[in-house]
């Protein structure tokens, strides 16, 4: 049975039933937590915690009478007892998922939120978490001068890193995101986000869009030259859309490298889809005649409406990670993720996972019919040099991430 031992010191559980209490007692010290308090309810959680002495987590079940788990976690909050959480209950997972997000809403950190019974691994996996340090908070970075980034983009130090998307079906390298990088030699690493609002703010956006588009065709050529034949995804700004002849310079750039419009995905926002709506379908329609990709990125987190989606001649939809991550144990989240795969296959669209972290989301992926996934699962962006070896270290994985050949082996 794995070990908490030195990590872990100290835990309150907190449930009515004696039963269930016990044996999750039972279950901590068993896994090594060195002192294990109970409480038999909400009122008597809070007695033990305002003692001096404070345990490094808490486990709370929903169902109590009196102060049910929701009040007790209300009440710890007005406390300033920030403790972390691990909220369970019988109840059906929608419940449990909810309890979660308004837990999180309040700011109290929670490790997990589980239904009853728990087995001795996935406590243990959770109870790890509460001894892990919680990562550094940066400072805020103050974006540099547009002049800066102007400098930049002349002299060619817009990094372009490239994240791998996968085929979901025989875990095979199917194309590449290319996203941009910007090392300034005074402030660091600067967000890629930032910078674009940047470029946008500045009138930089079409500068900066097409030295990255440069890059990456000719990263993508050298590829196809190796042998080794994948899409390229790269963000489209909706205010490229009113850069005259944008489908012409896009498609003499393409040529200019010996490759196919059909190897380039152009990736807007959902959120972009309304301006895009407003000015731009001649433009996107013109270039998905050309043979160029469209996708729509970051699908469920923006405004885009079905009757945009049909107007729009989008080839490709990705799913935004907060629908994706952690899918498969939550079930409210599981049913937003199943919506946007059933939208992707009405209107004939390939379908995008984004944020792919974990086995079980993969395997979930799977079962749903989902065609490509891009996460830390499998990799994180690199550079174009590393995407070689990387592959080769990839392709010991195919076994674990091909679907399984038996239905029910999902």
């Amino acid at each position: 049975m794995p070990t908490l031992r030195d990590l872990v010191a100290s835990i309150l559980v907190v449930d009515d039933s004696e039963v269930q209490r016990q044996h999750m007692a039972a279950m901590c010290r068993e896994l090594g937590v060195a002192a294990v308090d109970e409480a038999a309810s909400g009122e008597q959680a809070l007695e033990i915690l305002a003692q001096s002495t404070l345990p490094q987590a808490v486990i709370v079940d929903l169902e109590m009478p009196g102060m049910d788990g929701v009040e007790l976690i209300e009440a710890m909050h007005r406390r300033g007892l920030m403790l972390p959480l691990v909220v369970v209950s019988a109840h059906e997972g929608a419940l449990v998922h909810t309890v979660e997000a308004l837990a999180r809403e309040m700011g109290m950190p929670v490790l997990a939120a589980l239904q009853k019974p728990l087995s001795a691994e996935v406590l243990a996996e959770v109870l790890r978490r509460s001894s892990r340090p919680p990562p550094a908070r940066r400072a805020p970075i103050a974006l540099p001068p547009a002049e800066d980034l102007a400098r930049a983009i002349v002299h060619g130090q817009i990094a372009v890193h490239y994240q791998p998307k996968i085929c979901l079906r025989t875990g095979l390298l199917r194309g590449v995101e290319a996203l941009a990088r910007w090392h300034h030699p005074r402030a660091g690493d600067v967000p890629a986000g930032g910078f674009v609002e940047l470029a946008e703010a500045s009138g930089l956006i079409r500068d900066l869009s097409f030295s990255v588009t440069e890059t990456a065709l000719a990263t993508l050529a050298h590829w196809c030259s190796r042998g080794l034949r994948l899409s390229l995804a790269l963000n489209l700004s909706p205010r490229l859309l009113t850069v005259p002849d944008l489908v012409g310079e896009l498609l003499a750039r393409v040529r200019d490298h010996a490759l196919e419009p059909s190897q380039v995905v152009l990736e807007l926002t959902e959120s972009s889809v309304v301006a895009a709506y407003d000015g731009g379908i001649g433009v996107l329609t013109r270039l998905r005649l050309k043979g160029f990709g469209l996708s729509i990125d970051d699908y469920g987190t923006g405004y885009a409406s079905m009757s945009q989606l049909a107007r729009i001649p989008f080839s490709e939809l990705k799913i935004d990670r907060q629908f994706v991550h952690g899918s498969s144990v939550r079930h409210a989240q599981r049913m937003l993720l199943e919506s946007a795969l059933e939208t992707a296959r009405r209107f004939g669209l390939v379908c995008v996972a984004e944020g792919v972290e974990g086995i079980a989301d993969w395997r979930l992926l799977q079962t749903l019919g989902c065609d490509v996934a891009q996460g830390y699962l499998v990799a994180r962006p690199m550079a174009a040099e590393a995407l070689l070896p990387w592959l080769k270290t990839h392709q010991t994985q195919l076994a674990r991430l091909r679907a399984p050949t038996r239905p029910d082996a999902a």
